[in-house]
């Protein structure tokens, strides 16, 4: 071995050595890179196919870190007692020297940790305690692939090598320890954080549902019960209860499916488009003045799948269609209304509802509060609400492809 020190003290050159790598160590905090430099140094006068160091973690544990070949010995916390080097890291050894290792029973035995060894033919091996101020902190391991390739002379340069970085990394893994605590401090705060912001959002949230639910009310159940309440106060009519009693029925049905749900039950099981046209025909044959003068239609020209939109974007969309029919039946005084659904060049989903009415400008003020929630709902979801007259009413809701895969609501 050239020039390696025999004595208890190092040689001339190899002091040489021992000054450079602590002026390496005088210029970096963090452990891995001390030990690339370290290893830098060394693998002038000692070749080896594997270089690390092992750090008592605990009572029972231990960390590696590594140069070279990168093995599973570094990638996570590990037993001491399933450690190759174990009788190094618990005293029973002051050091370690293998001609072998795959073929030394101090390293190979049940449950030891080896696969490094044979996956890379980590044959000779050597391995000495580091201790600061007398006390074990890990040890020194450096290994080649080639057997016999250590000696004595190898063994008390890596004495002399340890007994310098033992300080070092002692307060360098000191420093890591901190900077950990002081990131799970940090991680923690943080956690906080989100769960303080988790009950604001919460809170918002239970706001936002008390309004959809206020709207939801507003958009059926009170719709049915003021076509209910024209009925029954119509002296031109007799009052017909049978009608008042389905009536009256379906508003019970309506608001248990608003307590229970959170969407409308045909909207989940049959889908958008039925939904659409099951709540159209429902909306024009319980109005008896439009039921028998009214045409309705639903027409479906869109590629764009509704149903797999996220189901607060789809119920959304599905309340403003449905307050635009209740709209156009109740107030509009039309013989025809017709729902459209299609999408532009750009891939935006567009749902338009006309009638051939007074138009929506001669009923506003009668409509104001259903009119507001329709902008709300298209404003929760990113959506573009227009109400035009043509000769009739024209209520356009356009649903950008942004906008399809859910959003904030």
């Amino acid at each position: 071995m050239n020039e390696m020190a025999t004595s208890a003290h190092p040689s001339a050159y190899h002091r040489d050595i021992f000054l450079r790598i602590s002026n390496h160590l005088a210029r970096v905090t963090e452990i891995q890179s001390a030990l690339s430099a370290v290893a830098q140094e060394v693998a002038t006068v000692l070749p080896f196919t594997h270089f690390d160091i092992c750090m008592i973690d605990g009572e029972d544990w231990l960390v590696s870190y590594e140069v070279g070949i990168q093995t599973r010995w570094s990638r996570r916390r590990a037993r001491l007692i399933n450690s190759p080097v174990r009788d190094v890291l618990t005293g029973k050894l002051d050091h370690m020297i293998c001609s072998d290792a795959m073929l030394d029973p101090r390293q190979i035995f049940p449950n030891s940790a080896s696969e490094p060894i044979f996956n890379h033919n980590l044959r000779s091996r050597v391995h000495v305690g580091m201790k600061v101020m007398g006390q074990l902190i890990g040890t020194l391991n450096i290994s080649h692939s080639q057997a016999d390739r250590f000696d004595e002379e190898t063994l008390h340069f890596a004495q002399h090598l340890a007994d310098l970085l033992a300080p070092y990394f002692h307060a360098l893994r000191a420093i890591e320890k901190a900077q950990r605590d002081a990131q799970a401090r940090s991680e923690m705060q943080s956690r906080e954080e989100g769960l303080r912001q988790g009950a604001s959002s919460l809170t918002q949230a239970l706001e936002q549902e008390r309004q959809r639910i206020g709207m939801d009310l507003h958009d059926q159940t009170l719709a049915d019960l003021t076509r209910l309440l024209r009925v029954v106060t119509n002296d031109a009519h007799d009052i017909d209860r049978a009608y008042v009693g389905d009536t009256l029925t379906t508003c019970i049905h309506d608001l248990r499916r608003i307590i229970d749900e959170a969407v409308p039950s045909q909207l989940e099981l049959f889908g958008f488009v039925h939904a659409v046209s099951t709540h159209l025909q429902k909306a024009a044959s319980a109005d008896r003045f439009a039921a028998e003068t009214l045409t309705t239609t639903v027409e479906n020209r869109t590629s764009i799948d509704i149903d797999a939109m996220c189901s607060p974007v789809r119920t959304a969309i599905y309340r403003i269609t449905q307050e635009a029919i209740n709209n156009a039946v109740s107030h509009a005084g039309a013989s025809n209304i017709v729902v459209s659904i299609g999408d532009d060049a750009a891939g935006a989903l567009t749902i338009c509802v006309r009638d051939n009415g007074r138009g929506f400008s001669r009923r506003l003020n009668s409509r104001q509060s259903g009119l507001m929630h329709m902008e709300t709902r298209a404003r929760l979801i990113l959506a573009d609400l227009k109400i035009t007259d043509h000769g009739g009413t024209w209520v356009t809701l356009t649903v950008p492809q942004s906008a399809q895969t859910g959003v904030p609501i």
